[in-house]
């Protein structure tokens, strides 16, 4: 097992610290629909955008099971931030598969955060002498407003190409300065505001070689952290913002109960039999969800560290799991939501804007219901299709 060259409870500590300023700050976030630039100077000036990056590089190379920790310390102030947290940060992996100059010239800014978004129909990048041409349109770039720095996954045309793979490992990823885009104000959502998930755009932009890599790239760098593909990094955090979301709907519905009492009815809402079974129930979902993705995160740890591998079971496991927990996440903030009676509909009760988060999340490529399909696939025996 890997050794922790590292307090993490100084980590949670400062977790704690900077979680305090973002509820501080949610209405401006939810307004805004960003993170206020003193406060992603303050989370980046502190090394809360480099937790996964290698210390090579000057990061923190933070164990994956203590990072979930610190996913779920913001995920129960703001869904945006815990998302923007888990996004940036997992992104940052990638530094070992780029080119070691430009990982270098990127990370060696403290304040530096890469963004990235998938391309639409259209978007390529034209091999040339000594590199690219790009162009096209991005979008869903989560954390762009507080981004330095672009990362444009595209399909690559070779001279004499009709057609280009649209093939994930037939793909390069692009690096830029974010002055070289020019982002689209497409983000008019209900929920996940305060993640500012522009898109942007690219019109014949050179990139040379060496600002660019292959997502399937085998990392340079050695650790269990980089043995785990970022898809499955992504979908554990992501369940843990779930998780962290539908905590803070159900406890605030708790509290709510504590001193409401329902129009036309006597007594409070804590007193009636119905709330004591809902929120019995609802208490064991959220516990069984938070359990098995523990579960399935931390055998997906231990076999990173023991063998440096992971076996397909693993992995779908793992995937399954986050599924999982982001769908049942989504019933606990319902309930939560059902629980709170006409009170959840209002913008001063915490749990409507949980509600409106928890449903975007669940629409995001990580909840999606065929990621199912994968898992019953290798468990009949068949090959799985899909991301894992």
């Amino acid at each position: 097992m890997v050794l922790k060259r590292y307090d993490i409870d100084a980590y949670i500590e400062t977790a704690h610290e900077l979680a305090e300023k973002v509820k501080q700050s949610v209405e401006q976030i939810e307004a805004e629909r960003q993170l206020p630039s003193a406060l992603a100077d303050e989370i980046a000036a502190k090394g809360f955008f480099r937790l996964l990056v290698p210390r090579a590089l000057g990061g923190s190379e933070l164990d994956h099971p203590d990072f979930l920790k610190l996913v779920e310390v913001f995920a129960k102030v703001d869904a945006s931030a815990a998302w923007c947290f888990n996004q940036n940060n997992v992104f940052a992996t990638n530094s070992c598969r780029m080119p070691a100059k430009i990982a270098q010239e990127i990370y060696g800014s403290q304040r530096s955060v890469i963004t990235n978004g998938p391309p639409l129909p259209g978007s390529v990048a034209e091999v040339v002498e000594g590199g690219y041409r790009l162009k096209g349109r991005w979008v869903f770039s989560s954390g762009v407003r507080h981004g330095t720095w672009i990362a444009a996954l595209v399909p690559i045309k070779y001279p004499g190409q009709d057609k280009v793979s649209t093939h994930r490992d037939d793909m390069r990823v692009m690096l830029m300065p974010k002055s070289d885009v020019k982002l689209v104000d497409n983000w008019q959502v209900k929920g996940f505001r305060g993640t500012g998930s522009f898109g942007f755009e690219i019109d014949d932009l050179y990139i040379p070689n060496e600002r660019s890599y292959s997502p399937s790239d085998p990392p340079s760098v050695r650790g269990p952290l980089y043995v785990i593909p970022t898809t499955l990094l992504f979908a554990a955090g992501f369940a843990t913002v779930a998780l962290g979301v539908a905590r803070a709907s159900l406890d605030a519905a708790i509290q709510l109960s504590i001193r409401k009492v329902q129009g036309q009815e006597t007594g409070l809402l804590q007193d009636k039999l119905t709330t004591h079974r809902q929120v019995g129930e609802t208490e064991a979902i959220w516990r069984s969800a938070s359990a098995y993705l523990r579960e399935c995160a931390s055998a997906v740890w231990h076999s990173a560290c023991e063998r440096g591998s992971l076996t397909d079971e693993e992995r779908i496991n793992l995937r399954l799991a986050a599924t999982f927990t982001i769908r049942r996440s989504a019933e606990v903030v319902d309930s939560a939501y059902n629980l709170s009676g006409s009170s959840a509909i209002f913008a001063s009760n915490p749990v409507q804007r949980r509600f409106q988060d928890i449903h975007v999340l669940t629409q995001q490529i990580q909840g999606r219901l065929t990621h199912y399909d994968t898992a019953g696939q290798f468990f009949l025996g068949l090959q799985p299709d899909g991301q894992f």
